[in-house]
């Protein structure tokens, strides 16, 4: 293939002597990979083609990317297979530690990053630990999309251990504590609703502002909600399938069928921000200020583990792809069962004078020969 089909392509050696190409313009560069003429060489040249065209378009003061940096490393991340097949509402969620780093490092090379210094990024947010962690997810991510495009060999967060956070991240509510709102929102109130619809489906806020009438279905065994979850949906996520609890049919009886159940006052979905903010308001008004919208969902895991339900059977309802991730949310509901369970299996256990008595053949001699003594 001659190279004058891609007259911006310039070849140099990295730092392991290997030949690697990238494009090159008045400033502008891209990286292309180390096979020219492929396709994923002629995808990366049109796209920065494109990418050079627009900032052209946009000034000569627009933002340069250094190649190989980890600014030109996020540029990449987000035109990749693995990006494109988030949902939206991760996607945001995603950027916001990706764009804080971007804006601190992105000019430092990402070849050069040792575990020296992922520690060193991580230690800045050493004060918030659960902030810490989320962004080492991230980088780990990225640094992931690095090795695929062969800018380095190993990633080295996976080096670096998460910090240790105290409890189990956001708190479960109580049954006191569900009494408590309940007892604040009355029935008929939109806080009441709200509640009483993410109980009974475990639904995060991302999906419970979006369930609406079109998600009742009528099946022979009955109503069931039925959606797939947002977080997923890009993967075509395990749709989740759920009988309709008689206290939630009770509170989504007589709603108009034309709107979401937690529609804004003018009839609009509610954003999943909204939502979150106005839970905080209708937990702090009852005085439940460790409650949280995130903690009715496993809540309603909690509920049922406490019912003997399965981690599958949680799974099918809480719309979990992992059996970590509910055993997660239903360890310590599970654990205090296991114990009774466990105990009273001991104490009821027949004969238990035998557990004392009944020594093992190894001790029985000697056993004996105390009892002689002592006859003598």
């Amino acid at each position: 293939m001659k190279r004058s089909q891609f007259p911006e392509a310039k070849s140099y050696r990295d730092r392991h002597g290997r030949t690697r190409w990238r494009y090159r313009h008045k400033g502008f560069t891209r990286d292309l990979g180390t096979e020219f003429g492929s396709d994923e060489f002629k995808r990366r040249y049109a796209e920065a083609e494109a990418d050079c065209r627009g900032r052209r378009k946009a000034g000569a003061g627009a933002e340069r990317t250094i190649p190989g940096s980890l600014s030109d490393l996020v540029a990449s991340y987000y035109k990749s297979p693995e990006w494109s097949g988030i949902s939206e509402s991760t996607k945001r969620t995603y950027k916001g530690p990706i764009e804080k780093l971007r804006k601190k490092h992105g000019d430092k090379a990402i070849a050069k990053l040792e575990r020296k210094h992922v520690m060193a990024i991580l230690a800045e947010k050493a004060d918030t630990p659960a902030a810490a962690n989320n962004l080492r997810k991230r980088l780990a991510q990225l640094l992931d999309h690095a090795i695929a495009l062969e800018w380095i060999k190993v990633n080295p967060v996976r080096l670096v251990k998460p910090y240790r956070i105290e409890g189990g991240g956001y708190h479960t509510w109580d049954e006191g504590e569900i009494a408590r709102f309940f007892e604040v929102h009355e029935p008929g109130t939109l806080a009441h609703r709200a509640v009483t619809l993410m109980l009974y489906t475990g639904a995060a806020r991302v999906d419970a502002v979006n369930l609406g009438p079109w998600n009742i279905k009528q099946t022979d065994k009955g109503p069931r909600i039925e959606y797939r979850r947002q977080k997923t949906i890009r993967a075509n996520g395990v749709k989740v399938s759920i009988p309709i609890h008689p206290d939630l049919a009770e509170v989504l009886d007589g709603l108009p069928d034309d709107r979401p159940f937690l529609a804004t006052a003018y009839g609009q979905p509610r954003s999943p921000d909204g939502l979150g903010n106005a839970m905080r308001e209708w937990c702090d008004k009852a005085g439940l200020e460790t409650c949280s919208s995130h903690g009715l969902r496993k809540a309603c895991a909690r509920r049922l583990a406490e019912a003997t339900a399965s981690a599958h059977e949680i799974m099918s309802v809480t719309g979990h792809k992992t059996l970590a991730e509910v055993q997660r949310y239903t360890e310590a509901a599970t654990r205090e069962g296991l114990a009774d369970s466990a105990m009273g299996k001991l104490i009821t256990r027949p004969n238990r004078e035998q557990t004392v008595v009944n020594l093992p053949s190894r001790f029985a001699k000697n056993s004996d020969q105390v009892v002689e003594s002592k006859g003598k």
